[in-house]
């Protein structure tokens, strides 16, 4: 009996040379079984093997790819460099001009020999009262300020969503999530042995029938959302969507984790933790706001589990470092981070105008760009036949790294045909050439078709 393991390594070196390239379909598992003169059911083990090597991507109704490279880490492409491309568009760390300077004469005061031997203290899970103070003023919108008491921290926003999930779900649980969610999320839940349900949403948000009809197949332990500028579609969630699905958690006793990391370039978006105050678990930081080298994690919680998300963040080992603390106090005491959020907001804006000039407008066969004015990013849904992976190909043979939706899909059959356009890290001239290209390459159409 033929390995499956022996064949789908074949089949592996034959993509990492170049042999089958990006985008290039499979054959279909009967004639892939017949061709190697092996059973069907050993066909189905190697597609299914070169699918957890992250080689190719099989898609309901459609076929099985090649990818447009072996996949890293999941989410890894979000927070590090992940391409040698000149121009990035995966990175999206906003970087107000003069920042560097701004946020050091703020830190000078902490460089003090005896300030800094204080500072320089194991951090605790509850911070300081400083810290609780501080953030419950920074994370207020209107309709929804935190009580301090209820506030942790994390070395970041990454950490506060896993101790939140580690903390509610146990190995095997399932949370129901948006189908296209934040990648880091996907490689947390793998961490935890959790199974992430995708719920079928629209223009508004989350369905609460999805929700309501994934509960009663098999209860779910808990909910995150991106219900402010969701990664990747930067779609924010409507009010009544908010109180409707709101209603429906508390009926449920569904605990949510709310992920906010994008939301300060929303002020007018209330928080969702003000229609499920009992249950709902806000996530927020600093990397966006600040930088991702230095950055503070928040975790709002109920008041009933202080205990339980503090023990999570404890035996984590992500407890926020107590200089970290001190000098996020300060960005938020002297006006650092009120002065970086203005400037972040106004570029935003201008990357915004930027995308419009030289991508979206006067395309209209370029396929959709789905997108917020206030957003740093944007989801690219390709005109046929562009699939994402042959798409980030083509890109990336023109220096442009763009992030395929198969990083974003729940489902790895659901992938859509789209990528997410990172505007923030880019210079501005840069980006602008870039645009300009990736509408080039997308009118050419991919190699081999008629629009090519």
């Amino acid at each position: 009996m033929a390995d499956f393991r022996l064949i789908a390594d074949r089949i592996a070196e034959d993509i990492v040379a170049g042999r089958l390239r990006p985008g290039q379909q499979l054959p279909p598992q009967r004639w892939f079984a017949r061709r190697h003169r092996i059973a069907p059911s050993t066909a189905g083990r190697v597609y299914g093997e070169l699918v957890r090597r992250g080689l190719v991507v099989g898609e309901v109704g459609r076929g099985t790819f090649v990818r447009a490279a072996p996949t890293v880490a999941q989410g890894r492409a979000l927070i590090e460099t992940a391409t040698s491309a000149p121009v990035n568009l995966e990175l999206n760390y906003p970087s107000a001009a003069g920042q560097s300077e701004i946020v050091a004469a703020s830190l000078a005061p902490l460089l003090r020999a005896d300030v800094l031997t204080e500072a320089m203290r194991p951090g605790a899970a509850d911070g300081t009262a400083a810290a609780r103070e501080s953030a419950a003023r920074l994370l207020a919108v209107p309709g929804w300020r935190p009580d301090p008491a209820q506030l942790l921290f994390t070395g970041n926003a990454r950490q506060a969503i896993a101790a939140a999930l580690a903390s509610l779900v146990r190995p095997g649980g399932r949370v129901g999530v948006e189908e296209l969610t934040y990648p880091l999320v996907k490689e947390i839940a793998g961490r935890l042995g959790v199974v992430l349900v995708p719920l079928a949403g629209d223009a508004e948000g989350v369905r609460p029938d999805a929700l309501a009809a994934a509960h009663r197949a098999a209860p779910l332990s808990a909910l995150y959302l991106q219900p402010t500028l969701h990664n990747p579609t930067s779609s924010t969630m409507s009010e009544r969507r908010r109180g409707e699905l709101g209603s429906l958690v508390v009926a449920l006793g569904l605990p949510v984790v709310e992920d906010r990391i994008w939301s300060f370039l929303r002020p007018d978006a209330a928080a969702f933790a003000a229609h499920a105050p009992g249950l709902t678990h806000v996530v927020d930081g600093l990397s966006k706001r600040v930088a991702p080298g230095l950055t503070v994690g928040f975790l709002v919680v109920p008041e009933d589990r202080t205990e339980a998300v503090g023990a999570a963040v404890r035996s984590g080992g992500w407890s926020a470092g107590r200089f970290a603390l001190e000098a996020a106090v300060r960005w938020t005491g002297d006006g650092v981070v009120r002065r970086l959020v203005e400037e972040k907001r106004a570029d935003a804006a201008r990357r915004q105008a930027i995308l419009t000039r030289n991508l979206t407008e006067n395309h209209g066969e370029l396929g959709t760009v789905r997108t917020d004015p206030r957003a740093y990013f944007a989801w690219w849904e390709l005109p046929a036949p562009w699939r994402a992976d042959t798409f980030t190909a083509a890109a990336a043979a023109h220096g442009i790294a763009v992030t395929p939706g198969t990083a974003f899909a729940v489902d790895p059959h659901r992938t859509p045909d789209a990528v997410r356009l990172g505007l923030a890290s880019a210079p501005e001239e840069e980006l602008a050439r870039a645009l300009r290209t990736l509408a080039a390459v997308a009118a050419g159409g991919p190699p081999g078709s008629t629009g090519g």
